[in-house]
């Protein structure tokens, strides 16, 4: 009986490094959509179109689509207006503070007094000046604006991603304002 327990005690390693690499194998974080070379799928940073703002941009676009420069040396670069197949346009950009101060976005904000995004670009409207409509951000059940909200402290030189979901305007429709309280519009034209 006791060579049998040796022979087990020798196996006893073999079976837990077995059954750590089929552990680790199957925790090896793959969602399947990559290829076999170990690169991911790319995921999704733009907003959802159900209700659900998802996460804000993460990465800077190099194309410039507009530009407007407000007070305080803040200027706003918009790099796309798509418009999504659930009947939404969603605007993204970058919010840089050129100025001498650090600078809270709470100007441009909503005046509605159900909205609860404060410093948030929840006052931004996209305008159709040929059919004469006003588009503004939408929100979630909750109350909040599907933008970027806590737009608060952006320092001096620093630049932040910015998004906003609106209504899309009717297919024919190309080109709308981007109007943000306290800075001049901007012509845009819209893809997708």
């Amino acid at each position: 009986m006791r060579p049998t327990t040796r022979r087990r005690w020798r196996l006893l390693p073999v079976v837990f490094a077995s059954a750590c690499a089929l552990v680790l194998t199957g925790c090896g974080g793959g969602d399947g959509g990559g290829d076999d070379d170990g690169t991911a799928a790319p995921t999704r940073t733009a907003p959802r179109a159900t209700g659900d703002p998802g996460p804000a941009p993460a990465a800077r676009p190099t194309e410039v689509i507009g530009e407007a420069r407000g007070p305080a040396g803040v200027v706003v670069t918009l790099h796309s207006a798509v418009r999504d197949e659930g009947g939404f346009v969603t605007v993204q950009g970058t919010v840089t503070n050129r100025g001498s101060k650090s600078f809270n976005a709470l100007t441009w904000r909503s005046k509605e007094t159900e909205l609860h995004s404060q410093s948030s670009l929840s006052g931004a409207s996209l305008v159709d000046q040929a059919g004469r409509k006003r588009y503004l951000i939408l929100r979630d059940t909750d109350g909040e604006c599907l933008c970027t909200t806590g737009l608060v402290g952006i320092k001096v030189g620093e630049s932040r991603p910015v998004f906003a979901q609106f209504p899309a305007p009717p297919k024919d429709v190309t080109e709308v304002d981007f109007h943000l309280p306290a800075m001049p519009p901007i012509r845009v034209e819209l893809t997708g």
